[in-house]
């Protein structure tokens, strides 16, 4: 405490002491006290009952004039602040307490010496001079009389209350296991780094980076180990992990804050970070600790962990978007093997998010009627004649445009949305059909090829709405085939191959598609209800032609070979033959010597609308 000094006047000046926080509030606390009974000061002297009381009372109290000078205290007064009786007279009493360092407390405190505030309340952090600080509650009030007289200034210990108070927060704001900051402390201090006081100054870079990582198989060890080695593993990963952000941060002056935000999931927050190298080193250091075995109790165990990684501007960044884009990266580098880092990429959290925006609203765009048909030709390779047609889905998107089905397809196998996609696209390929029959009845009718996801067959009675469509359109059973890929007929059992069946009876054909790609089981295939292979476009573009010298695929002899090898065996089974992706003359020329029955691909034409189907219809392709 610095020395007390005499004053005639109020004077605004720092002195010794820290407020609590937030800038204390000069509270207006009822009216002044109005009794009379008071009529001299305390300490001056009168032997009144209530000068006696104020000398003892447990309270550290002073009179202040009106001009802030101390005129008299009590002892609890000068035992709480150190000093002797005989040096606070005339002493200034907000230096004392330490008011002139707080701009609104010294406004409210001159208010009240001018009566016009009737009281102050607000507490202080002050220096012993035996060097000890303590906390106490400061409160100001005029003195009771007619005529305006001075204030009492009332000091009370509250040391005891902030402790407990601090030692509460401290336990509300860490994990018990780990002893980090918890979730809520974490929050608090990536809320308080993104404001723009903290960012906003000269010298520092207006960066802020963060590590998520999660420990890899930390649930296992927790279900067959216990809550308590998993416990035991939580607190010494946590140690490794503070002493990665110890090393980080010792060249700084803010270390990254290491922080459990719940179960496994671990943060390290970097404040005025200086790029994603610096996060990328951090990261790697906090892999390279964790691969170590821990030796909890003479039991050794093993475990990594997937971190993601995110490091940006702070300006125009919250709290809510930085730990979105932490979970998506961390959620990456699982899904690429785990037992490592991945960067946050802009363009491909754009590209999941597009996923994600198709997928929420397929099922209601099958309502709204925004997908539509586009036909292939399936061409005779022996006459050049249309013979068939496969039908391909677009959807016309209201917001991405014309979308190929290697876009939704796949999103829509994963929620089911397939199943009322698929009926409705072999409703109206086969409508569609039957329309194309009618219109020339002079030409032979040609086929309609639909692709069936498996989850269709599961997920739906597929024979029963084959028959349905059939019926309801007119269309003969054997000018509707149904597409499956291989690896999705190859290996099932039971119903999916029952219902393969079951069309097959009905006189429905049945194509593998993309064969040659996946099991290529020969043998089970003679057991199976299939009229037609399709081969992978794959083996058609590795043909070898002397003309082809300059073509975008090296030549490849041995598909020349398996291909021959392929459609001499299906036509042994019993089975026809269609080429995918045939692009040049040279292609089908070669098919066609080989056996091939029909082709498909840019050759004859791109997938077009149903009008131009109708021109083909009767003409070499």
């Amino acid at each position: 405490m610095r020395p007390i000094r005499r004053s005639s006047a109020l004077r605004e000046r720092a002195v010794s002491g820290t407020s609590e926080g937030p800038t204390p509030a000069a509270g207006l606390i009822g009216a002044a006290v109005t009794e009379s009974n008071l009529q001299s000061s305390p300490g001056t002297g009168s032997s009144s009952p209530y000068s006696s009381a104020f000398s003892a009372a447990p309270l550290a109290m002073a009179v202040v004039d009106r001009e802030g000078l101390v005129t008299g205290a009590n002892a609890s007064f000068t035992d709480l602040l150190g000093t002797a009786p005989g040096e606070l007279a005339g002493s200034v009493a907000a230096d004392l307490v330490d008011l002139a360092s707080d701009a609104r407390a010294w406004h409210a405190y001159r208010e009240v010496l001018r009566g016009r505030q009737a009281q102050l309340r607000c507490t202080r952090r002050l220096k012993h001079p035996d060097g000890h600080s303590l906390w106490v509650q400061v409160t100001v009030a005029p003195l009771p009389g007619e005529e305006p007289g001075g204030v009492l200034l009332s000091v009370a210990d509250i040391s005891d209350h902030r402790e407990l108070q601090a030692r509460l927060r401290h336990l509300e704001m860490h994990d018990p296991v780990t002893r980090l900051p918890n979730r809520t402390l974490f929050f608090e201090r990536l809320s308080s780094a993104l404001e723009v006081e903290s960012y906003d100054e000269s010298g520092t870079t207006g960066r802020i980076g963060l590590c998520y990582l999660d420990l890899d198989g930390f649930m296992a060890i927790n279900d067959t180990l216990g809550h308590r080695v998993g416990d035991k593993l939580l607190g010494a990963v946590a140690e490794r992990l503070t002493r990665c952000a110890e090393e980080a941060g010792h060249a700084r002056s803010i270390p990254p804050l290491v922080a459990r935000l719940g179960g496994d999931e671990f943060a390290l927050l970097v404040e005025d970070s200086t790029g994603t190298e610096q996060l990328a080193d951090l990261a790697e250091s906090v892999l390279e600790a964790l691969r170590a075995p821990f030796d909890l109790g003479g039991r050794r165990l093993s475990v990594s962990a997937s971190i993601g990684v995110v490091e940006r501007q702070a300006a125009g960044t919250t709290p809510t978007a930085l730990m979105a884009a932490a979970d998506t990266t961390l959620y990456w580098a699982k899904a690429d093997g785990k037992d490592r880092w991945t960067l946050f990429d802009p363009e491909r959290n754009a590209h999941l998010m597009t996923r994600q925006a198709l997928a929420s609203t397929l099922r209601p765009a099958i309502e709204r009627g925004e997908f539509a048909l586009e036909y292939q030709p399936l061409v005779s390779m022996e006459d050049g004649r249309l013979r068939g047609v496969e039908a391909l889905v677009r959807w016309n998107h209201p917001q991405f445009g014309v979308l190929a089905p290697n876009r939704f397809i796949g999103l829509a196998e994963e929620d089911g949305s397939i199943v009322p996609l698929g009926r409705w696209i072999l409703e109206t390929a086969c409508r569609q059909a039957q329309a194309w029959q009618l219109a020339h009845p002079d030409e032979p009718p040609i086929f309609v090829s639909v692709n069936v996801a498996v989850r269709q067959v599961w997920d739906s009675d597929l024979v029963a709405d084959v028959a349905r469509i059939l019926d309801e359109t007119g269309l003969a059973p054997h000018l509707l085939q149904l597409e499956l890929t291989e690896s999705a007929v190859m290996g099932s059992a039971g119903r999916p191959i029952q219902d393969l069946q079951a069309l097959s009876d009905m006189g429905v054909r049945i194509a593998i598609d993309d064969f040659g790609t996946g099991y290529s089981n020969l043998a089970y295939l003679s057991r199976l209800p299939v009229s037609v292979l399709k081969l992978d476009g794959s083996f058609v573009r590795g043909f070898q032609y002397e003309s082809d010298n300059n073509a975008a695929v090296p030549p490849n002899p041995a598909d020349e070979v398996v291909v021959e090898a392929m459609i001499d065996l299906a036509h042994r089974l019993g089975l026809t033959v269609t080429a995918e992706c045939v692009e040049t003359l040279a292609q089908a020329s070669r098919l066609r010597r080989i056996g091939c029955d029909t082709g498909q691909g840019w050759l004859y034409s791109r997938p077009v609308s149903p009008d131009r189907i109708s021109e083909l219809l009767g003409v070499r392709v």
